[in-house]
């Protein structure tokens, strides 16, 4: 078994253990900031499906449909033609670590909302990637001012491990609903769910709730 899927497995045994009321360890150093069951790291881990997609800027795409009145499909050099957000947020994963203070930037889903213009049923969105991840959320909880599609951290382009060339960021969601090489965006009345959300973890993912398994 590769590493990936042993990684997969590994996430599939928690939530099964969630659900069966075992509680994993829970850490807590007594920061505020720290949502609860997280740990404090200043690297930033890697962690993805085994496979990282690499996508010529050529090449790059970002298709955004569904139930929309305008449609889009965005090449890089439009994608950067949009107006530019930059955002200070900190970002927190399931496997329970947290790192503070990550700068971003790219496009944010406010902007992506005003120009698709979602119909009015249009309740849920689902993310697509290059290596064929998906991930849902509820149309509310991505339009909020520090969700965006970032193209660069810290000042410099977002690699490809990290999800580069696009990833999405949700800073109030656990970092598993920010899909990594982001290739299409889906507005819809169905809340379809996405990888993870189907093998036992939580369809909300709220940090400072530790909400992470259903």
């Amino acid at each position: 078994m590769d590493d990936s899927n042993r990684l997969t497995k590994t996430k599939e045994q928690w939530a099964r253990a969630r659900r069966g009321g075992e509680e994993r360890e829970v850490f807590y150093d007594g920061d505020e900031r720290l949502p609860p069951g997280q740990h404090l790291v200043e690297n930033f881990p890697v962690l993805d499906l085994g496979f990282k997609p690499e996508i010529p800027f050529s090449e790059w795409n970002l298709t955004i449909g569904g139930c929309v009145t305008t449609p889009i499909t965005w090449t890089w050099e439009q994608f950067l033609a949009q107006p530019q957000l930059t955002d200070r947020s900190d970002f927190h994963c399931v496997t329970s670590w947290s790192r503070y203070d990550n700068d971003w930037a790219g496009v944010s889903f406010r902007h992506i909302i005003a120009v698709v213009n979602p119909l009015s049923l249009a309740r849920f969105v689902l993310f697509k990637s290059y290596d064929d991840y998906t991930t849902n959320l509820t149309l509310e909880a991505c339009d909020d001012d520090d969700v965006l599609l970032a193209h660069s951290w810290n000042g410099k382009p977002l690699s490809r491990d990290h999800g580069g060339p696009v990833r999405v960021i949700v800073p109030k969601r656990y970092a598993w609903k920010g899909a990594k090489w982001v290739k299409e965006i889906t507005f819809s009345d169905n809340d379809e769910k996405g990888f993870w959300e189907v093998r036992g973890y939580s369809n909300t993912a709220l940090p400072w709730n530790n909400d992470r398994y259903g």
